[in-house]
């Protein structure tokens, strides 16, 4: 079969979805992937074919876009501002997905822009979302993020209250989505979006640990915990040698904060150097946000784009944002968390990490001074570490590739 595939974003967005068409391809499918030119390398690189979207920005222009995602409220003006950066692309974007349909046999987007499945299901395609946080997946054992659980009051009453809180979020969404882009969807065609949370597609591949993170009731069996998919920038054989040199046989704390870029990074890392403890050795990977040493310390080494598999194998304990794509590396590294969140699910992963027992959060205000003191609460305290072994024994043992295939061919079988 022919699957077209698409997201949008930052790296957490594009590359599980390229793990999804790396498995693909490697199932006998032929795969073409739509996204914008940034990530032409790597999607060719996993074999896919690619397909241009706008917008052609380069790293800098999504680093801007990123930048103003840090400044949403909560995650309905977080979709309100994804949107509004798509306007301008809107029609260019709806007709090249058209024309790849009418050679399609399954359509895949990634979550956030579901309301594409719309299109989809005009021209008779069976359709699929994946998503990579699954407080985005309805259930009636909890309400949507944010809403009061109820606890004290009885099953019967708490599932109630969860399907209606369900309901009314899906209809807020949709209502913020509609007021951005329902118009220019109305002139193409395809017509407002009617269901961004409960019926977003015929499938829905949540990206996640079945194991450690699905809840006991999924809205229906729609909603399918694949396990993770991932895919990894490329290995730098040169720099394995800078970082063996460097760690001295140890692990050592990494930071990176990956595809998030915040205001005033200088001043930020200039407040995390004159906190950081002198003699004690760092590596930090520069990112999007172009983290520096401004002043060269001898236990401190800078990196830039690399494997995290690479990367993570060398971490005595990983301080990052909370992105679900390096929120996975850590996991499967095996390795604790120190999670400083800075937009939407992030705060979401980092509680997760606090309840799998496998790390600590920090405010993203206060974390430069911060940081040394939870450091030393990781180091100090082997809990952290055992369960992080663990939770990787788990992860292990799960497929998630194999799984995500086998749902999607069932969506075409004769």
């Amino acid at each position: 079969m022919r699957v077209l595939l698409t997201s949008h974003g930052s790296t957490g967005d594009i590359y599980p979805v390229i793990g999804l068409g790396r498995a693909l391809v490697e199932a006998g499918h032929e795969v073409g992937f739509a996204s914008a030119r940034l990530f032409r390398e790597e999607i060719e690189r996993a074999g896919l074919e690619y397909i241009y979207l706008p917008p052609d920005w380069d790293q800098t222009g999504f680093a801007e876009a990123m930048r103003d995602l840090t400044k949403a409220k909560n995650p309905v003006d977080l979709v309100r501002i994804i949107y509004s950066e798509s306007l301008p692309y809107l029609e260019e974007i709806l007709k090249t997905l058209d024309a790849e349909l009418s050679r399609a046999d399954l359509f895949v987007s990634s979550y956030l822009f579901a309301s594409l499945c719309t299109l989809a299901r005009m021209r008779g395609v069976p359709c699929a979302v994946t998503t990579f946080a699954h407080n985005a997946v309805p259930s009636l054992s909890h309400p949507p993020q944010g809403v009061p659980r109820l606890l004290p009051f009885p099953p019967y009453f708490r599932r109630k209250w969860n399907a209606l809180g369900w309901h009314l979020a899906d209809r807020i969404f949709c209502w913020q989505i509609n007021q951005v882009v329902g118009e220019a969807a109305e002139r193409y065609g395809i017509g407002r979006t009617q269901s961004f949370l409960l019926d977003p597609a015929d499938r829905v591949i949540v990206t996640v640990s079945p194991t450690l993170f699905m809840p006991k009731r999924l809205w229906n069996d729609r909603f399918v915990f694949s396990g993770y998919l991932r895919w990894q920038s490329e290995e730098d054989p040169g720099l394995e040698s800078r970082l063996e040199a460097f760690c001295k046989g140890e692990r050592v704390p990494i930071l990176t904060f990956g595809s998030v870029t915040f205001d005033k990074a200088r001043m930020v890392m200039t407040r995390f150097m004159r906190n950081w403890p002198k003699g004690k050795r760092i590596i930090i990977q520069s990112g999007w946000a172009g983290l520096t040493i401004e002043r060269p310390r001898r236990e401190m080494l800078c990196v830039n784009k690399v494997s995290h598999d690479q990367l993570f194998q060398h971490a005595s304990l990983v301080i990052h944002h909370g992105g679900a794509g390096t929120t996975a590396s850590v996991l499967h590294a095996g390795v604790p968390h120190v999670i400083i969140p800075h937009i939407g699910d992030q705060w979401f992963f980092a509680g997760e990490m606090k309840r799998l027992g496998v790390g600590l959060e920090l405010k993203r205000s206060k974390w430069p001074e911060e940081l040394p003191k939870a450091v030393r609460t990781i180091e100090r305290n082997e809990k952290f570490s055992r369960r992080a072994t663990e939770v990787k024994e788990i992860l292990l043992s799960e497929d998630g590739p194999a799984t995500a295939v086998r749902e999607l061919e069932a969506m075409v079988a004769p």
